[in-house]
């Protein structure tokens, strides 16, 4: 028998994820529960649009576990929307992967893109506590991340993916990642002015290109900007440029990010955080929260340890 149950779960599909993939996958696992009628099926809604999800799960405090089923995005607003209900109300975060990115998939072991996989994944999970990243800016803005926040050329990177994919291109993954970033490190220039103070340290001046704050390993579909990220150590990791990069030397950086090579550069600095300050004087920089958009100029960062539940598989899929 599975240990565990979908009797007390919300599962909240969005059918466009991976370019309509998401309604397939759900079609499979209503196929699969009708199969098997031994085993009780989650309580399954559709999302209509942006933020729907949030609103769901903000009043969904009577479920045990609320299931992610499509990419990255559906998974952010899901944070957001448990991030709104009291701890000891908070149901617990499971996922099937259905998306271009699935960055925090990644992270936790669960099969990409395969519903069937993952649903078997969850019937053989435990619950487990993972941190979350917090995000405070000075216009105002304020959001949690369970992967990834970056400034600069990889924000805008990130955010030129999402467009893309609006507008159906055939690009996937990291794929999708790369094609975006070559084309935009092409152009780039000399990078934005940013004090940065690591755990209230005195702050040092850098002229940013690439910036990231990971909760787990990668992002774009696989990119290992910080290798050695763990999602339930109590910590944030950082990557970014100390030094300017010529064009040249910044594309090939970027080649070498997709299996963690470019922490071999003397241009880049990793460290391991608990809070991070981020002054761009005045410049509204490119910003990504888990692939959403966040506006300011001065940004303050804290982890958050062991805040959230996930269901965790107990044979999670390795990644390279």
């Amino acid at each position: 028998m599975p240990s565990f149950t979908f009797e007390h779960s919300l599962l909240i599909a969005n059918p466009a994820a991976h370019s309509g993939k998401g309604a397939e996958a759900l079609t499979t696992i209503r196929q699969y529960f009708d199969q098997h009628t031994e085993l009780t099926p989650p309580h399954i809604v559709l999302t209509q649009g942006p933020h729907e999800a949030e609103r769901l799960v903000a009043k969904a405090a009577r479920y045990d576990s609320v299931i992610a089923l499509g990419g990255d995005g559906i998974v952010h607003e899901i944070v957001a929307g448990l991030m709104q209900l009291p701890r000891d109300h908070r149901p617990a975060l499971g996922l099937i992967p259905m998306g271009s990115g699935n960055d925090f998939a990644r992270s936790i072991g669960m099969y990409i893109n395969k519903p069937i996989n993952a649903l078997q994944q969850l019937y053989a999970s435990t619950v487990k506590l993972i941190d979350l990243g917090e995000v405070k800016t000075d216009f105002g803005e304020h959001a949690c991340f369970i992967e990834t926040l970056s400034f600069g050329t990889d924000a805008a990177i990130g955010l030129d993916t999402i467009k893309r994919r609006e507008e159906h291109t055939s690009a996937r993954g990291a794929h999708l990642f790369a094609t975006s970033g070559l084309r935009l490190i092409a152009t780039g220039r000399n990078g934005i002015v940013c004090n940065v103070s690591i755990d209230h340290q005195p702050p040092h001046r850098y002229p940013i290109l690439i910036f990231a704050v990971q909760n787990g390993p990668t992002y774009g579909g696989g990119f290992r900007i910080c290798p050695k990220a763990h999602i339930d150590d109590g910590k944030l990791d950082t990557c970014f440029n100390v030094k300017y990069a010529n064009i040249p030397h910044f594309l090939q950086l970027f080649c070498f990010a997709r299996f963690g090579g470019h922490t071999r550069s003397h241009t880049v600095h990793l460290q391991r955080l608990e809070h991070l300050e981020a002054d761009f004087l005045g410049i509204k920089p490119p910003c990504q929260v888990d692939g959403e958009p966040l506006a300011g100029s001065r940004f303050t960062v804290d982890v958050l340890p062991h805040e959230l539940s996930i269901l965790s598989p107990s044979e999670p899929k390795r990644y390279r």
